[in-house]
């Protein structure tokens, strides 16, 4: 799958653990979902997440998004 084709979820939401460099699994899925844009990650297209806030990104865009409302708070 291209990283710009649209992800269309199959299954269920997992519910992860997000780690320095890595997640850790706490419930399988096939997806998660994006903490700015509500929109659907790949477990296997998973690489921006936060370990403070516990929560994923779609994009280096979405989390740069987020980091920007954080600093605004």
């Amino acid at each position: 799958m291209n990283r710009h084709e649209p992800f269309l979820p199959r299954g269920r939401e997992a519910k992860l653990r997000y780690l320095d460099a890595d997640f850790q699994v706490l419930s399988e899925g096939d997806h998660v979902i994006c903490a700015v844009t509500g929109l659907p990650i790949n477990i296997e297209q998973l690489t921006y997440w936060s370990v403070a806030r516990q929560e994923a990104y779609i994009s280096a865009e979405a989390a740069f998004r987020r980091l920007l409302e954080s600093d605004l708070k």
